[in-house]
């Protein structure tokens, strides 16, 4: 009996799809279970659930009203129990079933009837970071309830690997810790191993959230890493090295089922320590992935029909088409789009909630002649290949650069751990210029045993070598976290024996106004870290709003009455309102000190001057 299959991934924000549930629901559609998955907040997910059965009864008893046209009055009737809307939608038929129906399935909601009888056989959650902690376990007790068995719901990802007493504490489950990389850990009646499967990408089009990275093929090469960094989770999440992983049948897959994608997304922690490492690269190019590597765009309609016509995913793709003759409407002129919502209105193709298979399928001849309008075969674009989690300075070598230029990469990540690893981490950078790999971008853990001034200094030797070399660096400084421990690994608290709250906030408030990233122009990077060390030392301690809209108060002289109230201070005075602001606490600075001239400071840090746009 094929089982009923739900894959969560909690409503946050995140760059990247979730490749565990992507293989998991390869792995169930391979035992041809029917799987769904959903990416959003949980009443909506009921709503949208009990809408279905409702609007599959309501077709049966009336099939001439388009009841799926009216998705938005039946959720807000469902959830608020609106008198207007029940009369309204009584009003769309004779029937004398409609109103009982209506009135069944708000009860059905309203005294959530729906977790008396839990229609899902297995659940699975995925988890991704511990600043995500309250979704992620409001996420696990909510949609467990959906799960018929709840010892079939099944958490896992970064998140509960690092913290799974904690998850089990709170939620009552278990989660699976590291990778689903052995025969028989989700059934013990087959052993296919899950970590290794293609990637499901149909399953993208069944939710409206849009990945920033959506354009490319996912994968590893290696697993874990040959290091034991004290800072780093990879020894948790992967404590077992293995140098070689193939990706061409992968990626075989993906181009068969689902179309071939731009950019190859690689997400190894120490590629250059395997020892087949040259076979990696060798591979890579074999899969399409040479130096000035161009991509064109496919058919994209073509692509969701097919996916269509093989019954993969039938509610996905029928999304996904819906969205297409959107944005194909748009490309084509006046007197054509007419002739379009025509012929998509007469077969109930102007949303998804009305849209039947067979109904597309009937106007494929026709589509099909315009869906070219959406790509161009004269429109190419170079690839790359993005090694995503980073590269080991201390093992770049002439020969394996060299070796690593052959690909596409861009950018080439190198990370900067401490200002001590600056010797390997120059070196490698060097390296990467000589062989013509131009792009680069680092991670600068901060917050560790580093001083302040030692991320400092790493910012400023990226523009240094940039300056010197004509190559590219974007820097994007990481905050460090205990992961052993989890009260500061969830709340994100921990602050370095070298630093202390206002410093930390000062790091949080430059990279909001740079989004992340500090690009590698000397300009930008004075602007934003300062033209030397004092300077860099007054924005740590300069007052957050004028950091984070400093253009706006030092047009206004806001920021120079500051810095002269600050340096005015004896030096004495000065270092004490130096441990009142590394505090980061101005609730009530009237309680802090009585001394005039260091309350003249500390106004400056108060409420009114935050959240100025």
């Amino acid at each position: 009996m094929n089982q009923r299959i739900l894959l969560i991934e909690p409503n946050y924000k995140n760059k990247y799809p979730p490749l565990g549930l992507m293989k998991i629901s390869t792995y169930h559609k391979r035992l041809s279970d029917d799987v769904t998955f959903y990416k959003g907040d949980f009443i909506d997910f009921v709503l949208k659930n009990i809408y279905s059965k409702l609007l599959e009864k309501l077709t049966l008893i009336d099939p001439t009203v388009l009841w799926g046209e009216k998705e938005y009055i039946f959720l807000r009737y469902l959830k608020k129990g609106t008198k207007d809307d029940f009369q309204y939608l009584c009003n769309l038929s004779d029937d004398v079933f409609i109103s009982s129906n209506l009135e069944y399935y708000r009860d059905y909601f309203k005294k959530k009837k729906y977790l008396q009888d839990p229609e899902w056989d297995r659940i699975y959650i995925t988890t991704l970071f511990t600043f995500h902690w309250t979704i992620i376990i409001e996420t696990i007790n909510q949609f467990k309830q959906l799960c018929k068995d709840q010892k079939q719901v099944i958490v896992g990802g970064i998140a509960s690997s690092l913290l799974p007493n904690e998850i089990k504490k709170e939620t009552g489950i278990y989660p699976i810790v590291g990778l689903l990389n052995n025969p028989g850990q989700l059934d013990k009646d087959n052993d296919i191993i899950i970590d290794e499967l293609p990637l499901d990408y149909s399953i993208l089009y069944e939710i409206d959230y849009e990945y920033p990275e959506n354009d490319g093929y996912y994968g590893y090469m290696t697993r874990g890493c040959v290091n034991k960094c004290p800072f780093c989770a990879v020894p948790t999440l992967e404590p077992t090295y293995r140098d070689y992983i193939g990706i061409k049948e992968q990626i075989e897959d993906a181009n068969k089922n689902f179309g071939e994608k731009r950019h190859l997304l690689l997400l190894d922690n120490n590629v250059l320590a395997s020892k087949q490492f040259n076979k990696i690269i060798d591979e890579i190019k074999s899969c399409g992935f040479t130096k000035g590597a161009t991509y064109t765009i496919p058919n994209e309609y073509e692509l969701a029909i097919h996916g269509l016509k093989d019954g993969y995913n039938d509610n996905g793709y029928i999304k996904e088409i819906i969205r297409i003759y959107q944005k194909l409407i748009k490309k084509c002129p006046e007197n054509q789009q007419r002739e379009m919502y025509s012929k998509l209105s007469k077969h109930n193709l102007l949303s998804s909630n009305t849209a039947k298979k067979e109904e597309i399928l009937a106007l494929d001849e026709y589509f099909k002649t315009l869906a070219p309008r959406l790509s161009s075969s004269k429109n190419k674009r170079l690839r790359y290949v993005d090694f995503n989690q980073g590269v080991d300075a201390r093992l770049m070598t002439d020969e394996n650069v060299k070796k690593l230029s052959e690909i596409p990469i861009r950018p080439l990540r190198i990370a900067f751990d401490s200002w001590s690893s600056r010797k390997y981490y120059e070196k490698g950078v060097r390296l990467a210029a000589k062989n013509d790999i131009m792009h680069l971008s680092n991670y600068l853990l901060y917050n560790f045993t580093d001083k302040p001034l030692d991320l400092y200094y790493r910012l400023k030797l990226n523009v240094d070598l940039c300056e010197e070399l004509g190559t590219q660096i974007y820097s994007f400084p990481m905050k460090y976290h205990p992961i052993k421990d989890p009260e500061y690994f969830k709340n994100r608290t921990y602050i370095g024996k070298y630093w202390n709250r206002k410093f930390i906030r000062s790091v949080q408030s430059v990279l909001n106004a740079t989004k992340g990233k500090i690009s590698s122009g000397r300009p930008f990077f004075e602007e934003a870290f300062g033209h030397d060390a004092e300077e860099f030392e007054e924005i740590m301690y300069m007052p957050e709003s004028l950091v984070i809209y400093r253009h706006y108060y030092r047009d206004n002289g806001v920021t120079d009455e500051w810095r002269e109230a600050f340096n005015s201070l004896s030096p004495q005075k000065l270092n004490e309102a130096k441990r009142f602001i590394e505090q980061n606490n101005f609730s009530d600075i009237s309680s802090i000190t009585n001394d005039l001239g260091i309350l003249d400071v500390l106004q400056y840090y108060i409420r009114e001057y935050n959240g100025k746009d």
